[in-house]
């Protein structure tokens, strides 16, 4: 069996950035409920340092000619890659508990599925709709079991439930329409036009909203989460999740998402919130399971055409 390195790169890249994303949701509700800075804000704020790291990082690898058509182009995808997926989901988090979150972002593959079989013309088949159910059953189990292990005062807001599907479904169009545009140029030189057109849409929003805050005031502690979701969330996941993109199959990108609630109840556990039982163990190995049904479809591995739509 011969192996395929760029996919195995393309996995690998994924479940590191999705990962990161799952020590995100605990930073970040940290940040909402603690940091005072509105949402428009702090995406400002990622977009410039993560978009200047781009910049910088592109002074140092090969130069690409991008034509303007195509600059355009990634300017529409940093839309729906970056600015309204970041935006909607610092909304939510403010709005809803880390596992419901969870729980919802476990709907993304569906919306990717179906978004890449319209787009993409990607062929839905028997073995991606049983792993997407066998992975969406196994996430459901594990955090019903986490959310009656503890008894917390927080609650969802049906405002978070919007921006929840907001978001999913803003990021499902995008990996499921991107591919293409993405695949032709270099992880760095698309990251940095994406981030350049999200940070300049921004600052019209979050300009009038700057003069209100207190930035004297953020704990030290909400800092050092600023810089994590900054760094970790924004300019490496970003570099990673695109890598994911030119390798493997847009469903599968989406399907690294079940590793957000896994993660998420990992820190629960390793800080004494949580405890590890058999059912969770089990609901994880489900998981997994769908994942790798869904890998072994054969319209998972093979190449996409690349002569798709795109934004």
């Amino acid at each position: 069996m011969t192996i395929d390195k760029r996919a195995v790169a393309g996995h690998l890249a994924c479940a590191a950035a999705y990962a990161i994303f799952g020590v995100n949701v605990v930073v970040c509700r940290d940040i909402a409920t603690e940091g005072g800075l509105p949402p428009v804000v702090l995406f400002s704020m990622r977009a410039l340092v993560a978009g200047a790291l781009f910049w910088l990082l592109s002074l140092f690898t090969p130069r690409e000619h991008v034509p303007p058509r195509d600059i355009l182009r990634l300017c529409g995808a940093g839309m729906l890659g970056l600015f309204l997926p970041q935006l909607t989901f610092l909304h939510a988090i403010a709005h809803t508990t880390p596992v419901d979150l969870s729980v919802m972002s476990s709907t993304t593959p569906v919306f990717t599925m179906l978004v890449a079989a319209v787009f993409l013309r990607e062929p839905i088949t028997w073995k991606k709709v049983i792993g997407v159910a066998i992975s969406f059953g196994g996430v459901v189990w594990l955090i019903t079991q986490s959310s009656f292990s503890g008894g917390g005062a927080d609650h969802t807001e049906p405002v978070g439930i919007v921006y929840c599907f907001a978001n999913y479904i803003v990021f499902a169009i995008y990996l499921g329409t991107c591919r293409p545009l993405i695949s032709r140029y270099s992880v760095v030189t698309s990251m940095k036009w994406m981030f350049l057109a999200s940070f300049v849409v921004s600052l019209p929003f979050s300009l009038p909203r700057m003069g209100g805050v207190d930035f004297g005031a953020v704990p030290g502690q909400v800092w050092w989460e600023i810089g994590y979701l900054i760094f970790f969330s924004t300019f490496l996941a970003y570099y990673l999740v695109p890598l994911g993109q030119q390798r493997i199959r847009p469903t599968l990108v989406s399907m690294y998402g079940y590793l957000q609630p896994i993660i998420a109840i990992a820190i629960a556990i390793a800080v004494g919130q949580d405890r590890l039982t058999p059912t969770k163990v089990a609901a994880a190995l489900l998981v997994f399971a769908g994942v790798w049904e869904v890998t072994r479809s054969r319209a998972a591995v093979e190449p996409v055409r690349e002569a798709g739509n795109d934004v």
